[in-house]
Formats: structure tokens, C-alpha cells, sequence
């Protein structure tokens, strides 16, 4: 029982050090192999976050470089909120990058046998810990802690057997949902490099064209064409006709859609038969609207639960006061007309509600939701947005000039053949995304449980998801 475990306090069994302060004149947001940990470098409730790294060129002093698997915490937060203030996270797998101790963030330093790493980084994720360090903060619009302030908390401490239980259960979870994640960047990367070789770099004509230049027969050339479509080898092509003979003709009538020559015109070399357009020949603003009444923190998508860097949505934080929002359907494209330079997009798959700073796309032709979602998914078209942008401190898109955007426009049966191709690496993401969810609504429900003794963890692998099943054989 908790009762039985003894009342302790952090500054008896860790340590916090500063940071360095590196000199701004060598910071860089140009990638580079080491990499300067930041406020921004944790999420809300805890844990690293790797997509808005800061880099460093400059003399880095002994004693500053961070290992794999530190555990650090916040100090200072600049957000109204504190959304991370104090919040804990293990730095990650180096590979090949050195990550530095920098000022505002404090590395834990264990001094006693007693206590396991993994249990302190989710200790330092509880309700209990984060109102301590939250209600001793300063400061009104920069929030700051300290080392004695965090380590001033005081809680009961199991005995080490059960933190390393606990520890080891709740980082299944985690595990499990960044698997989820990485599993669906790479199927972000995949969609993206198809839509680059059939859209933009235009692989299928120019194999056509090498194959015809070469003396090769039409039917040489629509071979070449269908091997630059699918990624296969003459070989496994030849296979494929037999064993999967719906699939090769399938293949073999997309790589027919492609012409075999190229043209001039006003953006370059485009294939034969694909004219310039803009955007307004592909897509459209809806203009259906919702009642907020009908909406949830899940349903209900701001400029500010938008994530940067063409990561999606996260649950809302807040609702509109308005009886009514404009509306989205699943299959529309919503991004953000605030600083488009975050390239905040979002492919819904639900129906919902949208803040009037968060712009909605529907495709004015049927089936062409993930060509266009790609086609906006380009660092080229969100540059577009910043330079047709109104506004200095914030800018915004300009509605009428988004339209204009212009693209080299395929045959509509060719931008329905590519959204047909790439379908299921949406449906998929989709379906890994609920389970991150439940993975981690699993583990932000567990944690207060399993840290008060009140749940033991037999008890607590009764409670996780099925996905989970295989790992708890094994245990």
C-alpha cells in the first residue's frame, strides 16, 4: 500500500544542473550534427520533441555535451500556460548528432540507489509534481522554476522493484505510440516521393522518352514507364503478370496515362498534354458552416491545435464563443492562414468545425483528395502563401492570391490514379493514429494510479489495449 511507503523528498535523492549559455551568434535553424536542447525540444505533458530542433555551430565548453537517455527538464516556459514548465524528457538516440546541455534546461542527476530513472521521468509527468512546480513558479508572461523549487517536491517512494515495474509498463506505452508515429512519417515520405517522381520530376515520361530515344518499340516504352511507376525490376514485372494479373493490368493502364513526350511552356518542360494552371482549377473554399453546440475538443480545429511542421491536429484546448464556425467534412484539406511559414496542414477525416483563420479545401473533381492534399502538402506552395501573405508581425494568407497559385496540371484521371495508389497509406495512418491515442489516454490514465500505489501493475496490464497483448505474453 502507499501508506507504507516512505514520504520523501527529490532534493534527497537527485541533483539539477544548468545549462551553458551558448552565444545566439552561432545558432541556426540549417541542420547541422549537433543540435542545442531547447524549451521547445519537450511536449506538452512530457517527453522529447524532435521535429523544431535549434542548431549550433559555435565552442562547445566541457561538461555540456548530453548522452543518450539523459533525463532533462524544463526551467523556463514561455507560454501563458507553462504547458511544459518542469515537464521531463529522455534525450534521445544520438545518431550521429551531438545534443548540448543549454541554459533553461536543468539535467537530472540521480545520487541515490534507491531511486529508478525511468519511474523519476514519469513521476515528473504527474498531476501532483506539476501543480507543485507550476504554483511556485515566477515570472508573469515568461514562466521560471528552479532546481530547489523542483526538488522541493515531496512524494512517497515505492520500493525500487515496483519503480522499475511502473517505469517499465508506462514506457510500453510510450513506445508503442512513437511507433505509430514514426510508422506514419514514413508513410507521409512515401506518398510524398511518388507524388514528386509521377508530378514533379515527371520519372514515368522521361522513362517513356529513354526507352524511345534508345530504339526502343512503344511497348518498350510503356515497360520503362511501368517500372518507374511501380519501383519494380523488368523481372518482377514479369512475375507480377502472372501471379498478380489485376494488379500488373492496373499498373500497366496508369503507366498508359503518362504521354511519351514533353512540351514547353511558361513553367519549363512539362509533359505533353499538361497545361498550366492554379489552384482555383483543382479546388475550392467551402463555405458550409457548423453549430458549435455539435462540437468537442476532438471535432473542433484552431490555428492554435494545429501542430507546425505538417504534423496534424491535437486535441483543442479550448471552443469558440460563436453559436456557429464554418464547417469541415472528411476528405477536406484544412491549414492554417496564420505565419504560414509553421506549415500547419491537416487532412480530415472526420466532420468538425474550423476557426476562420484556419482555411478549408475541397477538390472540385471526384476521388483527388490525396493529389491535392499533396500538391498543398509542398514547402513550395506554403512559400507561395508567405510571399502573396498580408501582414508583418502576423501574417496571413491572402485568400484571392491562394487561388492563383500555379501548378502544372495532369489529366484528372491521372490525379485519381495516384489518389487511388496512396488511399490505403492514409487509411492506415488514420488507424494508427486512434491507437496512439488510446495509447496514450491508457497511460495518462494508469499513471496517477500506478504512482499512488492505488493500481498494482498486474492490475494495470488488465487496463492496456489489446495492441499491447504480445508484450504482456513475453513479460
Amino acid at each position: 500500500m502507499s501508506s507504507d511507503w516512505p514520504l520523501v523528498q527529490l532534493v534527497d535523492l537527485i541533483s539539477i544542473k544548468h545549462g551553458f549559455a551558448f552565444k545566439g551568434e552561432f545558432f541556426s535553424d540549417t541542420s547541422t550534427d549537433t543540435v542545442l536542447v531547447t524549451p521547445g525540444n519537450f511536449a506538452i505533458g512530457g517527453g522529447f520533441k524532435a521535429d523544431k530542433l535549434k542548431f549550433y555551430s559555435g565552442p562547445v565548453p566541457a561538461g555540456y555535451k548530453l548522452k543518450a537517455d539523459d533525463l532533462i527538464v524544463t526551467m523556463t516556459d514561455l507560454s501563458k500556460q507553462a504547458d511544459t514548465l518542469g515537464y521531463s524528457a529522455l534525450v534521445p538516440e544520438h545518431s550521429g548528432r551531438l545534443y548540448l546541455h543549454n541554459q533553461r534546461i536543468g539535467l537530472v542527476e540521480i545520487k541515490s540507489q534507491e531511486l529508478d530513472k525511468l519511474y523519476l521521468y514519469f513521476l515528473m509527468r504527474s498531476r501532483e509534481y506539476r501543480h507543485h512546480v507550476v504554483s511556485s513558479a515566477t515570472g508573469s508572461t515568461v514562466k521560471h522554476t528552479s532546481p530547489s523549487k523542483i526538488m522541493s517536491f515531496e512524494f512517497r517512494l515505492p520500493p525500487l522493484e515496483t519503480q522499475k515495474n511502473i517505469g517499465r509498463a508506462l514506457k510500453l506505452l510510450e513506445e508503442r505510440a512513437e511507433i505509430s508515429h514514426k510508422i506514419n512519417l514514413t508513410l507521409e515520405q512515401m506518398a510524398q516521393a511518388i507524388f514528386k517522381s509521377w508530378f514533379v520530376d515527371f520519372e514515368p515520361v522521361k522513362a517513356k522518352i529513354a526507352a524511345l530515344e534508345a530504339g526502343g518499340s512503344e511497348e518498350d516504352a510503356l515497360l520503362a514507364a511501368m517500372q518507374a511507376v511501380s519501383s519494380k525490376e523488368e523481372a518482377q514485372l514479369t512475375r507480377m503478370k502472372t501471379d498478380q494479373p489485376e494488379q500488373y493490368t492496373e499498373l500497366r493502364a496508369t503507366a498508359e496515362l503518362f504521354p511519351s513526350a514533353m512540351q514547353d511552356s511558361e513553367l519549363g518542360e512539362v509533359p505533353e498534354g499538361w497545361n498550366p494552371g492554379t489552384l482555383h482549377d483543382v479546388a475550392k473554399f467551402p463555405n458550409e458552416r457548423i453549430s458549435t453546440e455539435h462540437l468537442g475538443p476532438d471535432s473542433y480545429v484552431s490555428t492554435e491545435n494545429m501542430l507546425e511542421n505538417k504534423r496534424g491536429i491535437s486535441t483543442a484546448s479550448s471552443l469558440p464563443s460563436s453559436t456557429s464556425v464554418p464547417a469541415f467534412e472528411p476528405g477536406q484539406i484544412l491549414i492554417s492562414n496564420i505565419r504560414p511559414y509553421f506549415k500547419k496542414i491537416w487532412l480530415a477525416n472526420i466532420q468538425g468545425g474550423r476557426s476562420p483563420d484556419v482555411l478549408g479545401f475541397k477538390c472540385k473533381h471526384d476521388h483527388t483528395t490525396e493529389f491535392l492534399f499533396n500538391l498543398l502538402y509542398q514547402d513550395q506552395f506554403f512559400d507561395y502563401m508567405m510571399l502573396t501573405s498580408k501582414g508583418a508581425k502576423m501574417p496571413r494568407g491572402d485568400k484571392k492570391a491562394i487561388m492563383q497559385f500555379v501548378c502544372t496540371l495532369p489529366p484528372i484521371k491521372l490525379m485519381q490514379r495516384f489518389s487511388d495508389r496512396i488511399k490505403p497509406f492514409y487509411t492506415l495512418s488514420n488507424s494508427n493514429n486512434t491507437e496512439s491515442k488510446l495509447l496514450e489516454a491508457t497511460r495518462e490514465a494508469l499513471l496517477p494510479k500506478l504512482l499512488s500505489g492505488e493500481l498494482s501493475i498486474p492490475e494495470a496490464k488488465t487496463c492496456m489495449p489489446p495492441a499491447l497483448a504480445p508484450a504482456r505474453e513475453e513479460n
